[in-house]
């Protein structure tokens, strides 16, 4: 890969922080841009009270010099400004023990006990990760799990997007429904009702990429296909539970010849006049808009809780509630969008070269002359 990248920090830890490995030189960096993405992926209808507390903004600390790339490695920040409000438990750090006899000591470990988190939260990480790291307690697991860690990727997803919008690709996506509805003049009244029952809601997503030249992706190794990159990096988003690239399941109920996408030679290009296949065959960018649908599960921190057990005792009880968002599905669309641009960026760059501007725009722009002689 051209393109990698790391994130750091917790939910409500004192800042989200990411690296960004394989940024060219040259390319200046609209950080309005990437402070509005940052900015959309707290909106939307059913976001919980954090929303009102955080303003996530960038803050570059390397590879960038006067707002240009300098082609090392890119580390910024973002500031969790909610964290002094989650000191664990809050009035612990300021406690002088050697100050306390023996029964106020007693008296503050009860304290830190009622505060540990131990009834699973089902369809959240709180079961397997306990299991797997042998926490103590579920905050251990609860607080890096959070989708709270999607803000950094929006931030890395941005600075791609940044850099592909040179070249006229843009992304872009719609709701297509929140839980069973699909009418988008209902979607406020929806959430907000099942909110008031203490439910939460997930919904259907379609991510729509104009301009994607051809080519991007390879089929010669498993590991190159641009469908199955794009499939897995969205996957990789906590809550979505299925990508289709297409008609994605859709195809599987049509014959070949009502479905596959007929090719013609118009206005001196090569063209599709329908799209069913996404703009991705054979694992490479055909030169149509690459459309991906992905599915979002409810968030599994609600009022209304389900049955669970209590770690290490066992006992029925009902599943942890702390404060959430009821739906999150516009900004789990602008994840979608981000994580979507560091793959195609990676493809991108792995096709036109990965040092410079200059040797990209070359490289791109002889492409693009080759391209109308075949």
């Amino acid at each position: 890969m051209v393109i990698r990248f790391l994130t750091a920090g917790e939910s409500h830890g004192k800042c989200l922080s990411g690296i960004i490995e394989g940024i060219p030189y040259g390319y200046e960096l609209d950080f309005d841009f990437i402070n509005s993405e940052l900015s959309k992926r707290q909106q939307g209808f059913g976001r919980g009270g954090r929303m009102k507390i955080e303003k996530d903004k960038i803050n570059i600390l390397s590879g960038v010099r006067n707002s240009i790339t300098t082609a090392s490695p890119i580390s910024f920040q973002i500031e969790n400004k909610d964290w002094q409000n989650w000191l664990y438990p809050m009035s612990v750090e300021k406690i002088n023990f050697d100050e306390l006899d023996d029964v106020q000591k007693e008296i503050v470990r009860e304290k830190i006990e009622e505060k540990k988190i131990k009834n699973f939260r089902p369809a959240h990480a709180d079961l397997a990760g306990c299991i797997k790291y042998d926490f103590p307690e579920i905050r251990y697991c609860l607080e890096r799990s959070s989708a709270r860690e999607t803000a950094a990727r929006v931030a890395v997803g941005a600075i791609c997007q940044n850099i592909l919008r040179y070249y006229g690709i843009e992304f872009d996506f719609e709701i297509v429904s929140i839980g069973e509805c699909k009418n988008k003049d209902e979607f406020q009244s929806y959430i907000e009702e099942h909110i008031k029952q203490g439910d939460s809601l997930g919904g259907v997503i379609k991510i729509t990429v104009k301009n994607v030249p051809f080519g991007l992706g390879s089929f010669v190794h498993w590991d190159k296909r641009l469908d199955g990159k794009l499939a897995g990096a969205l996957m990789s988003i906590p809550a979505i539970k299925s990508v289709e690239v297409g008609l994605g399941k859709e195809y599987a109920l049509k014959g070949g010849y009502s479905s596959h996408d007929e090719i013609f030679y118009e206005d001196n290009k090569y063209c599709h006049k329908t799209n069913n296949s996404g703009g991705i065959e054979g694992g490479m960018s055909n030169g149509e808009d690459i459309v991906l649908t992905v599915s979002m599960k409810p968030i599994p921190t609600m009022r209304k809780e389900l049955n669970s057990v209590e770690m290490k005792t066992h006992k029925k009880t009902l599943a942890h509630y702390e404060r959430a968002d009821g739906c999150a599905v516009y900004a789990c669309g602008v994840v979608c969008v981000n994580m979507s641009a560091i793959i195609l960026l990676d493809a991108f760059l792995d096709k036109f070269s990965h040092d410079t501007k200059r040797d990209i725009d070359t490289a791109f722009e002889n492409y693009k002359k080759r391209i109308n002689e075949i």
